[in-house]
């Protein structure tokens, strides 16, 4: 049996009530799937650990919406192309990672193995908890194909959460990505208790080396000043909901990596996104010395403390520097 959500709360802002497959059943996926049913729509919510059936599921649905952690992107994905999704549904992503294997974002892989599918990526300043108490928040939809990205928003656009539409895929995909990696250095920031001006610095500086990285890979500089580049850095690099901060707390407080985890109970994708960013880094030969010391922080190379010294004694510089 697959797991319907149909409560009715609010007029829908879509021009009918629409049926949505929502993969994953964690505290992001629960979240969406509760903005739909405010808006009107009916949810089928699928995980591995509810039990029941993908087939069934995605039978006849309207929009397909992926909130699977990364580690199980790619093979639910593959799982998928053995059934009959509806013809040329619209698939969201709404997966912050980088795939260990290829190296891909979640968007690449469902448009590999999906080519006849509008791939749309949400990503926004959006901590679930804070979404399923019904607080105001904003999100940004992104496609390559426009009218998919608007079905989208009108799904998911309420009194209470404000859905904005781009063109940028790439960009609004990895400004999600990158910064869980720096949410991790200032959980460490805060951790230390560096103070203000440390925490600014280390963000400013910060969103530029994710402006290096993004525009490399394919994403559009305005993207990274938006809702899914700037606004979602500084959410998530300033609470306490956020695993990847509280990541960064816990080793900057002397505890392991697999203490800090353990505690958590759940996924902390930028430890996973570290690790594949300097992969990529590395092979692409772009400058990354933020991330460069979350990595070795992870892979216990450093200390929180020498992590710090080895930023604040690089080489001057001027500020607007390609570095």
């Amino acid at each position: 049996m697959t797991q319907d959500f149909t409560l009715m709360s609010h007029p829908p802002l879509s021009d009918q009530p629409l049926t949505l497959a929502i993969l994953g059943a964690g505290a992001w996926g629960s979240a969406l799937a509760q903005l739909a049913c405010y808006n009107g729509h009916t949810v089928r919510l699928w995980s591995r650990h509810l039990g029941n059936s993908l087939e069934e599921t995605v039978n006849s649905v309207d929009v397909l919406i992926s909130a699977i952690s990364m580690r199980g992107v790619a093979t639910t994905a593959q799982q998928l192309q053995t059934l009959k999704l509806p013809d040329q549904i619209p698939i969201v992503t709404a997966t912050k990672g980088l795939d260990p294997d290829s190296t891909r974002t979640p968007s690449q892989l469902w448009g590999t193995l999906f080519p006849q599918h509008p791939i749309v990526v949400l990503s926004g300043p959006n901590l679930s908890a804070e979404i399923q108490q019904g607080l105001p928040a904003a999100t940004v939809v992104a496609s390559e194909n426009l009218e998919a990205a608007k079905i989208v928003q009108r799904v998911f656009a309420s009194n209470r959460f404000r859905v904005y539409t781009s063109s940028d895929p790439m960009g609004t995909e990895l400004g999600g990505t990158l910064k869980n990696v720096i949410a991790i250095a200032a959980g460490v920031c805060d951790g230390l208790h560096l103070g203000t001006n440390a925490k600014s610095a280390l963000l400013t500086r910060a969103l530029t080396e994710i402006i290096r990285i993004g525009t490399h890979l394919g994403g559009q500089t305005e993207t990274f000043f938006g809702l899914s580049g700037l606004g979602d850095m500084l959410t998530t690099c300033n609470s306490s909901l956020s695993r990847n901060y509280r990541v960064g707390y816990g080793l900057a407080e002397g505890k392991t990596l697999e203490q800090v985890l353990t505690e958590l109970g759940s996924t902390a994708e930028g430890v996973n996104t570290t690790n594949v960013l300097i992969e990529i880094a590395h092979r692409e030969r772009i400058p990354v010395p933020i991330s460069g010391q979350v990595y070795q922080l992870l892979n216990q190379q450093i200390t929180p403390q020498k992590a710090v010294e080895a930023l604040m004694e690089r080489d001057l510089k001027p500020e607007f520097y390609a570095e």
